[in-house]
């Protein structure tokens, strides 16, 4: 039998892909709940060998991990997380860290019209995050000018006085971004890039994500309600271009769960909403400057594009995540109208002179 250490259990990483994990993808077991917290607490504490690690993490990659499992990876990445909650009880917007390569980020201008039409938003990530290492929330912030290496508790007074936070994950969860030369290391995705996007340094109760497949939805809506940390009341998900929190043109699937319910899905035609265009059309040679410039163009009434119908359906779906409207039918009425009125653009300035 393993030796029981006093900070951890019987369970290390080797004995996990022995006895666990590591049969292969159709034979492997899954780990309980407790098997999966010491695991990750072991791996923020740098305690496992390279080797074992990396082998790890790949047949975590290749069986999948259930809700359960992922349940206890948040529930130790929790216990090293700062949070800071704003009085103003946000939408938070949980992308992937390792960010977009190929088209706008838009979630920076959607989430300032969805906070000048009153449903605040907090946008969280890190500073090119393994695997892709590409363009963030982070990047296109800076690009506009905006103070992004803030505390938590700064990052909540800004959610407070602008209706729009950023948090920084060096500052908010400095053990799992201790992991980023690991991560690099592996070459692949990890259930790390999973699990980070479910932080809620805000303590938000509103979680809005993305997704490929609709069977992820349903496993990361299980595992906030397998999860004895992540304190959250409901869901709103859809498809995403390239994994991140804006809407994909077309044909799309939106998932929806609130505490106490089952998931429901739909599918909408972004054409019914004025995103009558592909997701080619969404290109940019720089992500994050040629994003901040669309933010800013947009937010001025300079533009009226593909870019601009793109950001309402998105503010949209944030003013209907966070309950401020019935459908998303009346919350792009109440984008549009926020637009027009010119309210966000003051929200930017405001956001710069933080």
């Amino acid at each position: 039998m393993a030796q029981t250490t006093e900070r951890y259990g019987e369970w290390s990483l080797k004995r996990l892909m022995t006895e666990v994990v590591g049969s292969g993808h159709k034979s492997a077991d899954d780990m309980d709940r407790l098997q999966a917290k010491e695991a990750f607490r072991r791996i923020l504490d740098g305690e496992p060998d390279p080797t074992t690690l990396g082998a790890f993490w790949l047949a975590n990659r290749w069986k999948r991990n259930t809700p359960e499992e992922l349940a206890g990876y948040v529930d130790v990445m929790a216990d090293g997380v700062e949070t800071a909650a704003p009085n103003c009880d946000p939408v938070d917007c949980g992308a992937n860290y390792d960010g977009k390569g190929r088209t706008a980020l838009l979630g920076v201008a959607s989430g300032l019209v969805a906070a000048a039409a009153g449903t605040p938003v907090v946008v969280h990530s890190g500073d090119r995050v393994p695997t892709q290492k590409q363009d963030a929330y982070k990047h296109v912030l800076d690009e506009l000018g905006v103070r992004t290496e803030l505390s938590s508790e700064e990052s909540a007074a800004m959610a407070d006085e602008v209706g729009f936070g950023f948090y920084y994950q060096p500052e908010f969860a400095p053990e799992v971004d201790a992991l980023s030369d690991r991560r690099d290391r592996m070459g692949v995705r990890t259930f790390v890039n999973t699990v980070e996007t479910l932080a809620n340094p805000a303590e938000a109760s509103v979680h809005l994500g993305s997704f490929y497949h609709l069977p992820y939805a349903k496993r990361i809506i299980d595992t906030f309600g397998e999860s004895e940390t992540a304190d959250i009341d409901r869901v709103v998900m859809f498809q995403g271009l390239e994994g991140y929190d804006d809407i994909r043109p077309g044909s799309t699937k939106v998932a929806v769960w609130d505490r106490g319910g089952e998931m429901s899905d739909f599918d909408i035609e972004t054409p019914e909403y004025g995103m009558d265009f592909e997701s080619d059309d969404l290109g940019v040679g720089n992500v994050a400057a040629d994003s901040a410039g669309i933010t800013e163009s947009i937010l001025a009434g300079e533009r009226d594009d593909h870019f601009a119908d793109a950001v309402a359906v998105n503010a949209a779906l944030r003013i209907y995540a966070g309950g401020d409207a019935e459908d998303i039918d009346s919350g792009l009425e109440r984008a549009r109208e926020t637009l027009d009125s010119g309210e966000p653009a003051s929200l930017l300035e405001d956001l710069q002179a933080f």
